[in-house]
């Protein structure tokens, strides 16, 4: 993957005509989505359960610490210098990256339980005969027996595990609910909002300088996700992100109805919803449906899940672009945002009544709640039942 990024921008630097920057695209677009599938599997996998959330929310703020490094240099260097800069991050880490132990999960599965421990002890900065070390191996031994006892991984044996199939329909829930947010709308229709504050608020930035701020609002979203997913838990923290998202949402479809109707409102307010909307979905909406769907599954089906879910988010932005002009035109901006902060109140629903706090917990223990509240909803229903029948 990290050699695709490479050959992509290694193609821009050497041709800037159509089929080249279609090519690189393509590449890059190749490479990116292996990227989202591999980093949050290998993140959770290495990871111990007490910083597995923030470890985790490392990769969204590794994403947007680029963007911001992109947008920055773009500003004060030429095209040229900033193609070598693209070309060079990819190959630095490539080179770096081969010293990196592979997980101790894959190696106890492939019955490297020597190497597991040694990768471990890497990880953990610690001795390879640490005590603690010898529980985790322990337990990842016996979580590997109980996977060989199970059915061999498939589609099928997923659907068919009512438990499985739950929390594969969290996963997707979750992380459609983060990709169908409108928060790819306010990326393109930033520079419009600007343009509309500088009128009433004198604030006029150039292009650059508004994706500089654009960039340094997700960078902050990102710090504050990775300081506090370990203390206020995975739940509560993607509620209450797509609650402020929603809002934010609802603020800018209004003000644009509002002033549509050529009533006169502040021009600070769509920028201040606008910069809410970045936060919350950098500080929250954002990586952690990542960290959900990797704690809810198995090494099994963890990396079928995982690539699943990820083409389906792919599937949806396409569809998003190609849909954002037609619902623009047929609809008018106002309501295209007021529509996507009805997705993102029933994504704070959804999150509050059905995904359950993995913080902290083991795969057989975030199975467990979901059994809990899966009985505790078959018993609701057979005195629901109960009653009707007394009725008659």
């Amino acid at each position: 993957m990290l050699p695709r990024k490479k050959i992509s921008w290694s193609i821009t630097l050497f041709s800037l005509r159509p089929w080249a920057l279609i090519t690189s695209r393509a590449v890059s677009g190749l490479a990116c989505a292996g990227c989202y599938v591999v980093i949050p599997l290998y993140l959770k996998e290495i990871a111990s359960d007490n910083i597995r959330g923030a470890l985790g929310s490392l990769f969204i703020l590794s994403q947007n610490l680029g963007y911001l490094v992109v947008y920055v240099a773009g500003d004060l260097m030429s095209f040229g210098a900033v193609l070598w800069i693209c070309t060079a991050v990819p190959a630095i880490f490539m080179l770096g990256f081969i010293f990196m132990p592979e997980t101790p999960v894959f190696l106890i599965k492939q019955g490297k339980t020597l190497e597991a421990r040694a990768a471990l002890a890497w990880l953990r900065n610690t001795t390879i005969d640490n005590k603690d070390l010898e529980e985790t191996i322990q337990q990842l031994e016996r979580e590997e027996e109980e996977v060989k006892s199970m059915e061999q991984a498939s589609w099928k044996s997923i659907i068919k595990n009512k438990t499985t199939f739950k929390a594969l329909r969290i996963a997707t829930n979750v992380m459609l609910s983060q990709e169908t947010c409108g928060y790819l709308v306010v990326l393109m229709y930033a520079g419009s909002i600007f343009e509309q504050a500088s009128e009433s608020i004198s604030l006029k930035l150039s292009p650059n300088k508004q994706t500089i701020v654009v960039g340094v609002i997700q960078m902050l979203g990102s710090i504050v996700a990775s300081c506090i997913v370990e203390k206020t838990g995975r739940k509560w923290l993607l509620a209450g992100t797509s609650l402020a998202t929603g809002l934010s949402m609802l603020t800018l479809g209004l003000w644009f109805y509002i002033t549509s109707m050529n009533i006169w409102l502040p021009g600070w307010l769509p920028v201040l919803a606008m910069c809410l909307c970045i936060f919350a979905d950098a500080a929250g909406y954002q990586p952690v449906p990542y960290i959900i769907t990797s704690e809810l599954f198995t090494f099994q089906h963890r990396g079928m899940v995982t690539s699943m879910t990820s083409s389906i988010c792919a599937l949806s932005d396409f569809l998003q672009t190609k849909a954002y002009d037609p619902l623009l035109k047929l609809l008018g901006i106002h309501w295209v945002f007021m529509m996507f902060s009805a997705v993102c109140f029933l994504g704070t629903f959804y999150t509050i009544m059905w995904v359950p706090e993995t913080k902290n917990k083991t795969v057989q223990e975030i199975y467990a709640l979901l059994e809990d509240n899966r009985k505790k909803e078959k018993r609701k229903k057979n005195v629901e039942r109960g009653e009707e029948m007394s009725r008659l």
